[in-house]
């Protein structure tokens, strides 16, 4: 679980990287959690955009990749969300 400072520090990290996903009408499918997976190992810290023909809110897209990928919510601000996940192979951000 994720402290204050450590989530906000996250955020500062956060603002400068581009959202790398979009989720639109076609939702949470296998094959987005396969790319989150792949993107959480490599980064850590991911961000997404939730485009306004989704079926589902940004903080509900959030809240169940966060589920399934074991993953900590950082933020979740108007269409976009940011999630982080340690990564086993290549560590690169050191929490305070």
């Amino acid at each position: 679980m994720l402290t204050g400072k450590q989530r906000s520090y996250l955020r500062s990290l956060a603002n400068d990287i581009p959202a790398i996903f979009q989720i639109g009408k076609g939702g949470i499918s296998d094959n987005v959690i396969k790319q989150f997976d792949e993107a959480l190992e490599a980064r850590e810290l991911v961000k997404a955009t939730v485009l306004k023909n989704s079926a589902l809110s940004s903080r509900e897209v959030c809240e169940e990749l966060a589920a399934a990928l074991g993953a900590e919510i950082v933020q979740v601000i108007g269409n976009r969300f940011v999630l982080y996940r340690e990564s086993k192979e290549n560590k690169v951000i050191q929490l305070p």
